[in-house]
């Protein structure tokens, strides 16, 4: 029989327990696709005591994750620590130098130290592989890097956070306003304690920059997404979304063109001819454009511990296999560096909402600020809001124009007294 692959796991929580779950329940039909078996040797947690419902006493344990780099029985290290520095960079960095293949699902480290361990493990000839760092169970990792690599891609797009399409969609169905949806999301476990990371639309960037790389052949650049989260989407936004034929969607989006690479996680008004205005609930949904395979489609489960171990445990089929190309489809230094494209030069539609004051003269403040700054609106709606707040809402629809006139437009009105609340723009997705 062939050697097997001696595999050591830091970090058992839901993840890391899926991952000997699914092991142990397919080993057979892992060791034929690997061509040899997958054997996990040693186990790292902060509790060692703790119940995960899986048998952890037949594993080594280590009560340091880093010792486990430097384990002569271990071939490959998988990370399931989390957090972009801290233990798991340390144990990245010395699973790498000691000349081992590393595994993680950890995109927050990928994200802002991806091409410092991809060096790495170019320089030791071994495997850095983290496709359940994007999209969970998705192999949209495997699908940029391999299967649409003869392919110039133009843009990537995606829903990255099930988090928030959880709660955009639960906004959708139920006409809820965004807390109150976010506190059944905490009460269920869609939601962490402290959901910021993903409603403030970090984690989809991260995904995002990861993505970018993959897709143009460029060096991750996490500090050039610029994000925006979901917070401030109101139901009155859904409702009003629905009605001209749209819905309410987080999207990350990546773009290379001769301006530049353009990185953004906004929420936006998908059109209900496009895939991903039909992605619900807590799925993840990617899709990427090549000039010769045209459009490609991927979507799943993003997250959990089924989906995100299946991801794991396919990285480490392919390390079995010998499989150790570059982390980033090609060899960090072949990597572009362009210039970030601004979001000024951009041209496309864009919904607005303001929420002001029940007065004569406030919608020609607006539209006269719209005139002034080159906006051209297609289509506009005034509706009361509860009987007794005394406010209007006010909802409008762009013509296609630059980006920047808009934004001139909103600064024009910074500071207006018309206004009640802080002013609502989503860009519209005509892709």
């Amino acid at each position: 029989m062939s050697q097997p692959l001696r595999v050591a796991l830091a970090g058992l929580g839901t993840v890391g327990a899926g991952v000997i779950k699914l092991i142990d329940e397919n080993r057979a039909l892992i060791e034929r696709r690997a061509g040899r078996p997958i054997e996990i040797v040693a186990v790292s947690a902060r509790d060692r005591s703790r119940d995960r419902g899986v048998d952890i006493g037949r594993f080594a344990w280590a009560d340091d994750a880093t010792t486990l780099a430097a384990a002569e029985n271990v071939d490959v290290v998988v990370e399931l620590v989390g957090g972009a520095d801290g233990p798991a960079l340390t144990l990245a960095r010395e699973t790498l130098g000691a000349g081992k293949a590393f595994v993680t699902a950890n995109k927050a480290m990928i994200a802002h130290h991806g091409l410092e361990l991809a060096e790495a493990a170019e320089r030791c000839g071994v495997a850095l592989k983290y496709e359940a760092a994007v999209a969970g169970g998705i192999p949209v990792i495997k699908g940029l890097r391999e299967g649409a690599a003869a392919n110039a891609i133009s843009h990537v797009l995606g829903i990255l956070n099930g988090t928030c399409n959880y709660i955009l969609s639960e906004m959708e169905e139920k006409g809820s306003d965004f807390d109150a949806v976010l506190a059944e999301a905490q009460r269920l476990g869609y939601a962490e304690s402290d959901p910021s990371f993903d409603i403030d639309g970090i984690d989809a960037a991260h995904k995002l920059s990861i993505l970018s790389s993959l897709a143009f052949g460029t060096a991750v650049d996490f500090g050039a997404v610029e994000i925006t989260g979901i917070r401030h989407v109101s139901a009155a936004d859904i409702a009003e979304a629905a009605a001209l034929g749209y819905r309410v969607r987080l999207v990350g989006y990546g773009e290379a063109s001769s301006r530049g690479l353009f990185q953004r996680v906004h929420p936006c008004l998908v059109p209900l001819s496009h895939p991903l205005a039909h992605v619900s609930g807590s799925l993840n949904a990617v899709v990427a454009h090549g000039n010769f395979v045209g459009r490609l489609f991927f979507q799943g489960r993003g997250a959990g511990e089924g989906p995100t171990a299946s991801a794991v445990v396919a990285d480490l089929i392919d390390i079995a296999r010998g499989e150790t190309g570059p982390a980033f489809a090609m060899p960090v230094g072949a990597l572009a560096k362009p210039r970030t494209a601004s979001a000024a030069d951009r041209r496309g539609r864009a919904y607005l909402r303001f929420t002001v004051a029940d007065r004569p003269g406030v919608l020609a403040e607006i539209t006269a600020a719209m005139r002034d700054a080159g906006v051209s609106i297609e289509s506009l709606i005034q509706r009361g809001t509860a009987e007794d707040s005394g406010d209007v809402l006010i909802a409008m629809v762009t013509h296609t124009g630059p980006e920047r006139a808009v934004v001139d437009a909103l600064d024009r009105l910074d500071g207006s007294q018309s206004l009640t609340g802080k002013p609502m723009l989503m860009h519209i997705l005509d892709d």
